[in-house]
């Protein structure tokens, strides 16, 4: 499918509506995000579809980088990216980015199963906001209102990567270019992981110091919440701890975000923060938008734990042996960047903890870190737009339509793109994007 032909003007005043840490937290559905929903029964509306989860033993990094989650995760990111478009690609889960504090691994092992429920983040981020005083509150709320603007920027500089992906795809090459440029998209995501872990960095340090703040009470109430278990975490009345009236909504997002990572990395470890999902990298193919569009505007909606890898293994089998391989062969290739990504995140993660003990962390290090962890998403990323590109070439009509089935978002209409999970609601322009792909080749004599 063509991307579709956008003006898109980077830098207005964009706002989100998901918390930065609830991958799954989302608020009342906003008119425009899709402008039709297919029917769903009452079941399905209150609580979608439940996969087996199994227990918490089988989370772990290991499960995460093995070959099988791998692979089928990368293929649901085919089938989003073949049968999606430039503004579904956009979409991205707010809790994947600076997400070094643990709250990815405590909603995947969480006793009560609520991990991916609306009510996970509220509980969590209400508990820590009433336990906290008036002046410590106004610290996450201080680190909000910095922060909010860079949070807007951080989503904005993913849109070009995302537009050359289609480009490629689509065949939209610069005249006389081979394709991509890999050197060039590593550089690129090197610069936007770059920028997402100074941001991880100030908000360490603020933790830091609200941590060393915290009175014995407190921690006596903070122990009593288990980490991963909703069910020790009472209800609690959000209202009283609101910012005033009127305050931009990011803000609010990242004020909220605060409390609930506060939580996840105070009560975790280095292995809660080091851990990842197999859908933590390469996320510029909208497998996000097609897996979490239906529960949009659900107050109560658990989403399937399976979806992801039933709609990977049915892609693949779409596909013909050929086809095939090029996505098959995806684990194999990215298998030693996949290792290292969980030594970097293990390195920051200690870091980071620094903080937590009183201590300084080095931040020309951590930067430093976050920047060769960008490199190695970038590789990733590569990897699959050329993979998925290669197939989308040769797909049958009929094979197209099988997708689009899979795909299963039957009048879902995205936005011209989203800031996290907020439509965009004018059409918006980007800068070129030729740089991303490799200068055409010049005959001798230094013609083209």
């Amino acid at each position: 499918m063509c991307i579709p032909r956008h003006r898109l003007t980077v830098g207005l005043p964009f706002v989100v509506g998901l918390c930065l840490a609830g991958h799954h937290a989302f608020g009342q559905e906003r008119q425009g995000n899709q402008r039709a929903r297919p029917p769903r029964n009452e079941q399905q509306d209150r609580r979608g579809e439940r996969g087996q989860r199994g227990g918490p033993q089988q989370y772990s990094i290991e499960q995460a980088i093995s070959d099988q989650a791998q692979l089928h995760t990368i293929a649901f990111n085919g089938l989003a990216f073949i049968t999606g478009d430039f503004g579904a690609a956009t979409f991205l889960p707010p809790g994947k980015v600076c997400d070094f504090f643990g709250f990815q691994y405590m909603r995947d092992i969480d006793a009560a199963e609520k991990g991916h429920n609306p009510m996970f983040l509220n509980r969590v981020a209400g508990n820590v906001l009433q336990a906290l005083t008036d002046e410590q509150r106004a610290k996450f709320e201080a680190l909000a209102r910095q922060q909010a603007p860079r949070f807007q920027e951080l989503a904005e500089k993913r849109w070009p990567l995302v537009k050359a992906f289609y480009r490629e795809l689509n065949g939209e090459i610069p005249a006389g270019s081979q394709g991509l440029n890999k050197d060039a998209v590593v550089q690129y995501v090197g610069d936007i992981f770059a920028f997402d872990t100074e941001l991880s960095y100030t908000r360490a340090e603020a933790f830091g110091n609200i941590a060393a703040s915290l009175s014995p009470e407190q921690r006596a109430f903070l122990a009593q919440m288990k980490f991963g278990d909703f069910n020790t975490w009472p209800e609690v009345d959000m209202d009283k701890y609101k910012l005033p009236r009127g305050t931009d909504k990011l803000v609010n997002v990242a004020y909220m975000t605060y409390a609930s990572e506060f939580f996840s990395w105070y009560a975790g470890s280095i292995e809660a923060d080091t851990y990842f999902c197999p859908e933590r990298h390469g996320t510029y193919f909208g497998g996000f938008y097609m897996k979490d569009m239906p529960a949009m505007g659900q107050r109560d909606y658990d989403i399937s734990t399976s979806v992801t890898g039933d709609s990977g293994k049915e892609f693949l089998n779409t596909l013909n042996e050929q086809q095939r391989k090029h996505v098959t062969a995806l684990p194999d290739r990215q298998r030693k960047a996949l290792r290292e990504i969980v030594d970097l995140r293990r390195t920051i993660a200690t870091t980071l903890r620094r903080f937590l003990k009183g201590e300084q962390a080095d931040k020309d290090k951590v930067l430093a870190l976050g920047r060769r962890y960008g490199e190695l998403d970038g590789e990733l990323s590569y990897y699959y737009a050329t993979a998925f590109a290669q197939v989308n070439r040769t797909l049958s009509a009929e094979q197209r339509k099988t997708l689009i089935k899979l795909r299963n978002l039957d009048g879902y209409t995205s936005a011209p793109a989203y800031v996290y999970s907020e439509p965009v609601r004018n059409e918006v322009t980007l800068p070129d994007t030729d740089h991303f792909f490799h200068p055409p080749k010049k005959a001798v004599g230094g013609h083209e």
